[in-house]
């Protein structure tokens, strides 16, 4: 198949040929009548726990709820995601990843469930950097109960998000990488040296850095800033409005650079949903009118609503970066940075054919995706 339109990377006009892959990307030299679209590889997506409807850390998900929440994030530009599933008893956690790893067996486009994202329970049990996870289901680090998880999950867990204040953190991260594991610090209480210790033990990235934190921090030192000034850690941001400031969003990616910077949804199921009352698992939340996610009957936020193309838009608008950065840090940075084959080089021959076609209007940073095709066939047409 052929396509045309303007590589959102060079702003050359493009055609991009392909099957299951990418087999050419040519300069367009002679271009058709009209406006052409934006072309860019597809999103991919690090921490997501549900969507329209659909929660991953539901065991008992449906398969028809699944694959609705997979349609719904292609009409969104996402075409590769980690399924996330959060802190629980280990019955919940084993039974949820062997349930997502049958649903991405058995569903005509489940191999865009590239694999699964554990975030907990190794976290910090306290109230702050515990964020919206229970309490009565953190607990420390233990490979044998990480092994009895990727059996569940036939051998597909990519990402592992643990906080290093647990004695046994440093050594559950070397042998997790070992195995191929990427670790990811977050909802963590670390001191300075519990975070160098584990970045030495192989640790890579921070989780939704500036979340899942206490409200309130010593100016100098405190986990959050010992995070952003290392450079052996790439960082994802929720870029919704709600969970970080721009200020906040603006100096962490400057802090970061652009190839460090990743842009995750932390989505749950009510996003895309009615404004209503919703559970998550053993949690009552609530989605307000302006897109907030918060534990029913307060303010703190339990995941959020967002969409990756909306991310993509307020990251531009809030943080002063190009459009091309930020599709950067929604595409290669991700896929990169979790290991993901065919898709950390871009729209180039040889990578996988995840192709977004898209509208971007500078005026209002919004993102209308047209088109979106994953590993070369039409998942999403407007």
């Amino acid at each position: 198949m052929n396509i045309h339109g303007i590589d959102a990377f060079t702003g050359e006009a493009i055609e991009i040929r392909f099957e299951k892959a990418i087999t050419g990307v040519d300069p367009l030299l002679s271009r058709p009548e009209g406006k052409l679209p934006l072309l860019a590889p597809g999103w991919v997506e690090l921490q997501v726990n549900g969507f329209a409807g659909a929660d991953y850390c539901d065991p008992h998900c449906s398969l028809e709820d699944i694959d609705r929440s997979l349609r719904a994030q292609f009409a969104t530009g996402v075409t590769r995601l980690l399924a996330t599933i959060i802190t629980g008893g280990e019955p919940e956690i084993t039974g949820s990843l062997r349930n997502l790893a049958a649903a991405r067996e058995s569903l005509p486009h489940g191999h865009a469930i590239e694999g699964f994202h554990v975030e907990g329970p190794h976290i910090s049990p306290e109230d702050g950097p515990r964020g919206a996870h229970p309490a009565r289901w953190v607990r420390p680090p233990d490979t044998d109960e990480f092994h009895r998880w990727q059996e569940a999950a036939r051998g597909l867990i990519r990402l592992v998000t643990v906080s290093p204040e647990w004695p046994e953190a440093p050594r559950y991260i070397e042998a997790l990488v070992k195995e191929g594991i990427v670790l990811s610090i977050g909802h963590t209480k670390a001191t300075g040296a519990q975070i160098e210790d584990a970045v030495r033990a192989g640790a890579t990235k921070s989780t939704h850095l500036g979340n899942g934190a206490h409200p309130t921090l010593p100016r100098h030192p405190n986990y959050i800033w010992e995070q952003l000034a290392d450079d052996r850690l790439a960082a994802g941001f929720i870029a919704d409005g709600f969970h970080l400031p721009a200020s906040f969003l603006k100096c962490a990616i400057r802090a970061k650079g652009i190839e460090r910077s990743i842009l995750v949804t932390d989505a749950v199921s009510p996003a895309e949903c009615s404004p209503g009352d919703y559970r998550l698992g053993e949690v009552d939340v609530e989605l307000l009118p302006e897109g907030r996610v918060v534990v029913k009957g307060g303010m703190r936020l339990a995941g959020s609503a967002l969409r990756m193309d909306t991310a993509i838009g307020n990251t531009v608008r809030m943080a002063g970066v190009s459009l091309a950065d930020a599709l950067t840090m929604a595409s290669r940075n991700p896929a990169r940075v979790a290991r993901i084959a065919g898709r950390r080089r871009g729209l180039v021959a040889g990578d996988r054919a995840d192709i977004v076609e898209f509208e971007f209007d500078a005026a209002s940073h919004r993102i209308h995706v047209r088109r979106t095709w994953l590993s070369g066939e039409i998942v999403h047409q407007s």
